[in-house]
């Protein structure tokens, strides 16, 4: 049998961070095995879901690399579907019609908390209700009185939960529409799904939705039921921790496999290993090697892993996701050195995409303005000297190479016989700005002998002008 797995988000706002994690894990184990990945888009909340939502889902399960199989699926074009399982309830008499008012509701749960006893429906309706006039009612199910689910999960081992403990929850609202526990008992049933794989917030809904499924007599899924993510402060991860929608983190400038990275690790461990590669995820995880205790956020180890990332992928796949970076500072990387040989040269300076966009920029623009800290020292005393008769030195070079220009700059230093410094940092400060750079033989390189040359003018005009 194909394993099939599902990401069921609802559409009420961005991608966060327990949703990619939950698809990842969802996507990681159908890999695995071979299987199936399935997307349904859970939009029955009419009032709270939206289309920008859903592309927001499309947008970060995309830049993450999450392809799925089958979908998006669409819950509110499965009305019908839903309809005629309501009815197939009520006709076995697993559900009935409750016609009790939003004020008598209200009135039953505060009675029940004066009385220290946990909010329920009572099963007011549950037996003979009659119709009242004026009154929409909604249909409930017939939760089992006695006896108890039991559910083997494969993240927290047995759960086991007595009926008693649970009420007739609502399965359609007074306008037919179906509710939440309905619905995804139907898609999981109709997509074949055999492996649920959530959060364990939803952990007090899949007895309630095992009985359902007992009630249509069909086989219940597996279930895993991933530890919640917790902020710094041992809460749960929220947006007061910075917890925002998955594509931020790409404004951000992270590498989606580094987040993949660090979200395989938020509840899932292999040994003490920390970096693994797309493959060894797939091929090393498994459900078993999930954790039951919670997880806590750490940006500072997401940016750790980013900076790995950035360091040891193929300078060309860097290149692919620092284009728009680059664009967002209005650098055209095909005007000026190859880009690739521009990240080799500086993914070691920057822990982030942004920051490698901010320190690719002087290879495509000329600085508008020095460091005034670095100008102070660098263009006093002789710079103006240095760098002209660098400009001079350059001029008549035969051959554009590293070490033709390291035996250029070799010849200053001699000539006006003074330490390497005294003309390194001139002529570094001259055609950079003062951004971190590396060595200044393969930065003069890289920016190309026309290049360097009108900056070290420009720098010269910029020092005889005090």
């Amino acid at each position: 049998m194909t394993v099939r797995t599902r990401f069921a988000p609802s559409p009420t706002g961005y991608l966060h961070i327990g949703g990619a994690r939950t698809a990842l894990f969802s996507w990681l184990y159908a890999r695995k095995h071979g299987g199936r990945f399935v997307l349904r888009i859970e939009d029955t909340d009419l009032e709270r879901s939206s289309a920008e939502s859903v592309n927001a889902i499309l947008e970060g399960m995309t830049w993450l690399g999450l392809e799925y199989d089958e979908g998006p699926f669409y819950q509110t074009e499965r009305f019908d579907r839903y309809k005629k399982v309501i009815q197939q309830l009520l006709d076995q008499g697993d559900a009935y019609y409750c016609y009790c008012s939003r004020e008598e509701l209200d009135t039953m749960r505060e009675q029940q908390m004066v009385n220290k006893q946990k909010p329920r429906y009572n099963g007011k309706c549950r037996d003979a209700a009659e119709p009242r006039d004026g009154v929409q009612p909604v249909v409930r199910f017939r939760n089992p009185a006695d006896g108890e689910v039991v559910v083997d999960d494969l993240i927290k081992g047995k759960v086991v939960i007595k009926n008693r403990e649970l009420d007739d929850l609502v399965i359609a609202r007074p306008d037919g529409s179906p509710t939440y526990n309905l619905t995804v008992v139907v898609d999981d049933a109709d997509m074949k799904v055999d492996y649920v794989i959530r959060g364990d917030d939803h952990l007090n809904n899949t007895p309630r939705q095992i009985n359902i499924l007992k009630a249509l007599k069909i086989e219940p899924p597996k279930y895993a039921h991933l530890p919640m993510i917790l902020g710094g402060d041992g809460k749960r991860l929220s947006k007061r921790h910075g917890a925002v929608g998955v594509m931020s983190y790409r404004d951000e400038g992270y590498m989606p496999e580094a987040l993949l990275n660090y979200l395989v690790r938020l509840g899932w461990s292999h040994g003490d290993q920390e970096v693994f590669s797309l493959d060894e995820m797939i091929s090393l995880f498994s459900l078993e090697g999930c954790n039951k205790a919670a997880s806590t956020f750490n940006q500072e180890k997401l940016l750790w892993l980013n900076h790995q990332y950035i360091m040891n992928s193929d300078p060309a796949h860097v290149a692919h996701h620092l284009s728009y970076h680059l664009g967002n500072i209005d650098i055209d990387p095909s005007n000026g050195p190859d880009i690739l040989d521009v990240i080799k040269a500086q993914c070691e300076k920057a822990k982030t995409l942004v920051d490698l966009a901010k320190v690719c920029e002087f290879y495509y623009r000329d600085p508008v303005e020095y460091n005034p800290k670095s100008a102070k020292k660098a263009f006093a005393g002789e710079a103006a000297n240095v760098l002209a008769a660098l400009y001079d030195g350059m001029g008549t070079m035969a051959e554009w190479s590293r070490e033709s220009i390291h035996a250029t700059l070799q010849q200053i230093v001699d000539k006006f016989e003074v330490g390497f410094g005294k003309v390194g940092m001139p002529a570094r400060l001259a055609v950079t700005g003062g951004t971190a750079s590396p060595d200044l033989d393969l930065v003069l390189y890289l920016l190309g002998q026309e290049t360097c040359r009108r900056r070290f003018l420009r720098a010269i005009e910029f020092i005889k002008a005090g």
